[in-house]
């Protein structure tokens, strides 16, 4: 039996520690500049933690913004906790890593997408109202036009 490196999910590992070590550089310094985030995740992650009304409004996945206002950010090693504003009401979510879609910094036209066998096939039968959730009021405007299923680093370019 020959025994193979999976470079993928090495790949995924590293890319999951980089989110972590961004988001702990936050929760001490803060958020520094223009800098925001664009995560998009897997609402159907055994150990996401969400409000029964967000699950419910997003039964599949979900994107959301830190940006202007963010409270009590908890990093581990498995993933992180916050406080996101939606519709005036402060929600807490808890997002593992390993359900992270997206990862974008918009500021600075960076961005990991995290890919699976089982998202290619999935993809055909997804449907998305193309509604972000957890956005501050003032970016709303701004970004509802997105589709919150893929983000194209495109879109971010200059």
């Amino acid at each position: 039996m020959a025994r193979e490196i999976d470079y993928g999910k090495l790949m995924h590992s590293a890319m999951r520690g980089l989110i972590q070590e961004v988001l702990t550089d936050v929760r001490d310094k803060g958020l520094p500049g223009a800098h925001h985030f664009f995560i998009t995740f897997d609402t159907t992650h055994p150990d996401a933690r969400l409000a029964p009304w967000l699950r419910e409004r997003y039964p599949t996945e979900m994107t959301v913004v830190m940006q202007h206002w963010f409270d009590n950010l908890e990093v581990n090693d498995d993933g992180f906790g916050v406080t996101l504003n939606f519709g005036d009401e402060p929600e807490s979510l808890y997002i593992p890593y390993d359900a992270i879609q997206t990862f974008v910094d918009p500021s600075v036209e960076f961005g990991l997408r995290f890919e699976s066998h089982d998202e290619d096939e999935d993809d055909d039968e997804a449907e998305d109202d193309g509604e972000p959730a957890g956005f501050a009021e003032d970016v709303e405007e701004e970004t509802e036009k997105k589709d919150a299923e893929v983000v194209s680093l495109d879109s971010f370019r200059k």
